[in-house]
């Protein structure tokens, strides 16, 4: 039976789009996402829907209230976890909010990073496969499998819908 976590995660663009705002995970040593970048976000609570627990997870983490944002796609991440258990995410882009973003969290500091500027970051290696995706205005959805095995993602399979 495959009973995965449930989480969140999304990129808020800046207002004029060409920025996301990202967290660099530099706070606890132990953290498994130690010195990653990462979008906002995190496992959703066992009475909220995914958009409540996105909508949850950016006010927490960054501090502004969403009020537009679209599912761009979800994964799949068998054997993702510390002790390899499986996660499913939702994974979002949030188009407009209100408030200032605080410059950090209890688990990094935030920065605003040009778009064509994340892959040249420390990310996790699965990330390098969808975060182009999460951007790409001509793929209207993506659905993808990454499996996981001692922290690295063993393979990636992915559908999409394109826009014409």
């Amino acid at each position: 039976m495959f009973t995965p976590i449930l989480a969140t995660l999304g990129y808020v663009l800046s207002p004029d789009r060409t920025q996301t705002l990202l967290i660099h995970r530099n706070r606890r040593a132990d953290d498994p996402h130690f010195e990653k970048f990462n979008g906002l976000g995190g496992k959703l609570n066992a009475n909220e829907d995914i958009v409540a627990g996105m909508r949850r997870e950016i006010r927490e983490e960054a501090g502004i209230e969403c009020t537009a944002l679209h599912l761009r796609g979800t994964i799949s991440w068998p054997g993702f976890g510390k002790q390899g258990e499986d996660w499913f995410g939702f994974i979002f882009l949030i188009d407009a909010w209100t408030g200032t973003p605080k410059p950090d969290n209890p688990e990094g500091t935030l920065a605003w990073v040009a778009l064509d500027k994340i892959l040249d970051l420390p990310l996790w290696p699965g990330d390098r496969h969808f975060v182009p995706l999460v951007f790409d205005v001509t793929v209207q959805q993506f659905h993808g499998v990454m499996p996981y095995s001692e922290g690295k993602p063993v393979s990636w399979s992915c559908s999409t819908s394109i826009t014409r």
